[in-house]
């Protein structure tokens, strides 16, 4: 995702700037793009109610002015934020950008409280109100069955296995993990998240047939293809990035067309950019840290899977591409602003605004998915997948106790032994003579010592 601060800003916060990010040059020209308009979208929306008010006749249909006066409250919010909300840490393509989708979230976040508060019932028959088709039980489709990626049963197509896992969800799946891999800019984290959503499939596909894939599937298709490639690309654009030269100029002080042009579309990528170093084992804060970003986004993952399946709605439906859409957009500044309250507690002394309610946004579909299909969650574990989870947190508590207790204990043992040792050492030598002959260890011993020389 692109990142940037203010135009002409040295960076987003004060202070010095970090040794991770890069310098940019700016002429600071603010032109007409850059201006917020605060009047010009007030006398337009002005306009508008006046329009509605004045000129044009309120049909009789009960349900159809509820619907319209709902989508007139959210876009007058909406004006209002994109124009009087606070700046993010991104500014481009344009700050208004980022701060529509700073006021999307809350109306998406209100738009969950109010489902979460209906029956199970009125919440899944309210989105007909949104589209008639839903509100209808759907089959869950299973990826599972032949898990042979050659079938010699079939004469015409022995690889009809392969072609028939090959759907719209595959390029979905690069181009996702692409995006991912650009919020979080880590390799090792991708990785980890990738590996560990295909470990929670295998362990929840009793629950959602969905989750039933072939093994192949889960390894070859997901983990090394789809995610793998994202991930390769999208860390060879961070590399791109974190190379380029940040110098900014005002599109009217370019001289040539061509220049013009690439301004342009520069405008599309990072004001300044800021290579994350996680550092999970440097201190235990940045450890819970970094496990904590992990579990929100494989919940966030899940309940992609979940609200689907509770709130009756097909794979395709545009509202889940909605949802993937608008993570998309506001995971990119989330990610920021969780590593900007991690790396500089100094200048960013509280969580920022969209990644505080991409947190709740996230707990909310949660408690949706709990109220709405309960017996589907609390359907029991396989008892060996059960232990691999039991193994797998056994290990992860007992390295979290070795790695920042137990070895600082030790560590720190050493180092005071090694201090009385050097500290030995060094009385030992000032208790030397200079010619050579032995310490003075003893009063008495010293003192005949002294006599014979006398």
């Amino acid at each position: 995702q692109p990142n940037g601060g203010t135009p002409g800003a040295e960076r987003d916060g004060a202070g010095p700037r970090r040794s991770t990010e890069s310098e940019v040059y700016d002429d600071g020209t603010n032109t007409f793009f850059w201006r917020a308009h605060t009047l010009t979208v007030l006398f337009i929306l002005t306009c508008a109610l006046g329009y509605v008010t004045l000129l044009e006749e309120t049909p009789q249909d009960t349900a159809y002015n509820t619907k319209r006066g709902i989508v007139a409250s959210i876009l007058v919010f909406l004006c209002f934020g994109v124009t009087q909300a606070k700046d993010g840490p991104f500014s481009r393509p344009h700050p208004a950008y980022w701060r529509f989708w700073l006021c999307v979230s809350v109306v998406y976040e209100l738009f969950l409280i109010f489902i979460l508060f209906q029956t199970v019932q009125d919440g899944r028959q309210f989105l007909k109100y949104i589209d008639p088709h839903l509100g209808v039980p759907l089959p869950e489709r299973d990826y599972g069955g032949n898990c042979l990626i050659y079938d010699p049963g079939n004469g015409t197509d022995p690889f009809h296995n392969i072609w028939d896992k090959l759907d719209g969800f595959v390029p979905a799946h690069f181009f996702g993990w692409y995006l991912k891999t650009l919020m979080i800019r880590d390799w090792w984290m991708c990785m980890i998240i990738s590996v560990m959503f295909e470990f929670l499939e295998y362990s929840l596909e009793h629950q959602l047939p969905n989750f039933s894939e072939c093994w192949w599937d889960h390894w070859i298709m997901d983990v090394i293809l789809c995610n793998g490639l994202g991930i390769y690309c999208g860390m060879k654009t961070l590399s791109w990035l974190s190379l380029k030269t940040y110098k900014w100029q005002g599109l009217w002080n370019i001289p040539t067309y061509k220049g013009k042009m690439k301004r342009i579309v520069f405008q599309f990528t990072p004001y300044s950019w800021v290579k994350f170093e996680w550092k999970p084992a440097s201190s235990l804060r940045r450890w819970l840290a970094v496990c904590g970003i992990i579990f929100v986004f494989l919940l966030a993952e899940l309940n992609t899977f979940y609200l689907k399946f509770v709130l009756w709605m097909p794979p395709e439906h545009y509202l889940v591409l909605l949802r993937l859409v608008f993570f998309v957009n506001v995971g990119g500044v989330a990610m920021r602003e969780i590593y900007d309250f991690m790396d500089d507690p100094k200048f960013h002394k509280k969580l920022g605004q969209q990644a505080w309610l991409v947190a709740a946004i996230t707990a909310t579909e949660f408690l949706i998915v709990v109220k709405y299909d309960p017996y589907t969650l609390t359907l029991s574990l396989p008892f060996y997948i059960t232990q691999c989870w039991i193994l797998g947190i056994i290990l992860v508590l007992t390295w979290t106790a070795w790695r920042f207790f137990i070895r600082d204990i030790t560590l720190r043992y050493k180092e005071i032994r090694r201090q009385k040792q050097e500290h030995r050492h060094e009385k030992d030598k000032c208790l030397s003579n200079g010619d050579g002959h032995s310490a003075l260890l003893d009063e008495p011993n010293g003192n005949k010592l002294r006599e014979r020389k006398l």
